[in-house]
């Protein structure tokens, strides 16, 4: 089985940032969500316009789709994704079946094991964050991603880091996690 790290939270939480340096550490496959977003989808979000299910659910699923394919290579890859609900993250688990009245044609795929690691910190923080970056998302758009966060809780497999930790901190908690077998029990 090849391990699924899912580095979640808001716009600003540092997701790119963590993801990057903890596949950069083990020598794991890096994906940045943003890179899978549509051309309508990164104009909206430019124009200040919030994204909705509609046009979450077609990018989660080809998101699943990456992460399906590296697991059934057996290699081991890190994701920075949102994964603000928790129905997105079902979608990044299970692929489209998870969507209510998408019943698949064909019988349906195992359900991806995957390490939700969310990426937690207060506000002002993060907005000090965006107003320092270039990225099609705006700093406005920041509440309606605190808005729409609905933070992983049990039964799903995850850990809350604080984001107010250094990066290479950060790394350490979720590595710690992995090597102890705390990210995969079922």
């Amino acid at each position: 089985m090849a391990l699924l790290v899912v580095v979640m939270g808001v716009s600003g939480s540092g997701k790119t940032t963590v993801g990057s340096y903890l596949a950069a550490k083990m020598g794991w496959r890096f994906y940045d969500a943003d890179d899978y977003h549509s051309l309508e989808n990164k104009k909206k979000m430019a124009e200040g316009i919030p994204l909705n299910d509609k046009d979450r659910i077609p990018w989660l699923c080809a998101l699943h789709g990456v992460l399906r394919r590296e697991e059934s290579l057996r290699q081991a890859a890190v994701l920075a994704c949102s994964a603000l609900k928790k129905m997105y993250r079902r979608v990044l688990v299970s692929g489209p079946s998870a969507i209510e009245g998408n019943q698949p044609e064909q019988p349906e795929e195992a359900e991806l094991k995957i390490l939700f690691v969310h990426l937690d910190g207060p506000f002002n923080i993060i907005a000090s964050r965006l107003e320092k970056r270039d990225h099609f998302m705006p700093p406005e758009l920041l509440k309606s991603q605190f808005d729409t966060l609905e933070p992983p809780s049990t039964p799903e497999n995850f850990i809350t880091v604080s984001l107010e930790k250094s990066v290479p901190e950060i790394v350490l908690e979720i590595e710690s996690t992995i090597f102890q077998g705390e990210a995969f029990l079922d």
